[in-house]
């Protein structure tokens, strides 16, 4: 990892309840075949929707579809646009 990508956020920061939009994904073959998938494309918002007591995996939710990946992989979807969720609101 260059110093360029060590300054970028990742789906790995979210906490639970935030929302974010996939800017680009750092990653190649077969991972890169699997997030693009499941629908992490750029422009794709995302929200944390649960994470484990130890933070590793943690489901999110993409294009209504729950989907749990491993902080390894989180690392690997570079976010832009973090908001927190506002109280009542719903998904």
């Amino acid at each position: 990892m260059n110093s360029t990508e060590a300054n970028k956020r990742t789906m790995a920061v979210l906490k639970q309840g935030q929302s974010a939009v996939v800017s680009e994904l750092l990653c190649e073959g077969l991972t890169r075949s699997r997030l693009l998938d499941l629908g992490l494309v750029p422009g794709t918002p995302v929200e944390a929707a649960m994470l484990s007591p130890l933070g590793d995996p943690a489901a999110y939710i993409v294009r209504g579809s729950t989907v749990a990946l491993r902080l390894e992989e989180a690392e690997k979807i570079v976010i832009d646009q973090i908001c927190e969720k506002q109280r009542g609101e719903q998904s």
